[in-house]
């Protein structure tokens, strides 16, 4: 009896324990793209690359036509050329459509153009809005925000909250 008591009495002080400790941790959602969304400079930027993007992706769908009449072109004389002629024209078709690839990736590529215009037009109202963020939670004593608009996941924490020197520290003390 006196065992099951002590089980008991441990079960509610560790309810307790945790509920206090639930309780002094304070975090917050925000959706990062509702509140980009609402801000005219981030729109504007938005069209820009929208406009430019568009340009692009023009001006790469009539090098892909002008490829396609090279081939109808070469398809249709094929038969008059002579092997060296009908190499020659195929060698100018793949360069051909080799130049639009690399003009593709060098516009839409991880590092092409538009994601170096994005870093220049988006980027810093992303920070802007990151900073807004950091000093409202830290104004307002939360420990950590997370974004539910994407996988951001945590956008702002409290350095207290970081544990990854103790596990460290535990596990090299092993």
């Amino acid at each position: 009896m006196k065992n099951s008591m002590n089980k008991i009495l441990l079960m509610v002080l560790l309810a307790f324990g945790m509920k206090e400790t639930m309780s002094a941790q304070r975090f917050a959602l925000v959706d990062v793209n509702k509140v980009l969304d609402n801000l005219d400079d981030y729109k504007k930027a938005q069209d820009e690359l929208d406009r430019v993007a568009a340009g692009w992706k023009q001006e790469i769908s009539i090098e892909y036509d002008k490829i396609k009449a090279m081939y109808n072109k070469y398809q249709a004389e094929q038969v008059l050329l002579t092997e060296e002629q009908r190499k020659q024209k195929e060698e100018e078709i793949t360069n051909k459509e080799k130049e639009v690839r690399k003009l593709q990736k060098d516009r839409f590529g991880e590092e092409g153009e538009l994601f170096k215009r994005r870093q220049d037009l988006v980027r810093p109202i992303q920070d802007r809005v990151y900073a807004a963020i950091q000093e409202f939670a830290s104004g307002s004593g939360l420990e950590a925000m997370f974004d539910t608009s994407g996988s951001a996941g945590i956008i702002y924490y409290s350095k207290d909250l970081d544990k990854t020197e103790a596990i460290i520290k535990k596990l090299k003390s092993k």
